[in-house]
């Protein structure tokens, strides 16, 4: 089962000397992303599923096992969705705007 990521909303990111920091602006939860964790975040745009980001992101920039990356990716995206930091779906996210241009 393919799961899509999106950003929060209530959130506060930046990158700051190479590293993305992250805060949930709800509990106040702060994590420093590594660069693999990083390129997660940078490409969790609720359409593209978490399996694709693996196969074509971690995978080829980091030259690393899919099944051992997927493992690594389904644990930092669950600590992450755990504060709201992330979303996971079982089906592509659709903007609001999205939705008022298909009516």
């Amino acid at each position: 089962m393919d799961r899509y990521i999106a950003r929060g909303s209530g959130i506060a990111a930046r990158m700051l000397g190479g590293e993305m920091m992250v805060m949930s602006t709800t509990d106040s939860t702060f994590f420093s992303l590594n660069e693999v964790a990083t390129v997660i975040w940078q490409a969790a745009d609720g359409r593209t599923p978490l399996s694709e980001i693996v196969a074509n992101k971690i995978c080829l920039e980091f030259d690393v096992d899919q099944e051992r990356a997927q493992v690594g990716a389904d644990r930092f995206v669950d600590e992450l969705s755990r504060h709201g930091i992330l979303l996971v779906s079982e089906h592509p996210w659709i903007s609001s705007l999205q939705m008022r241009e298909s009516r």
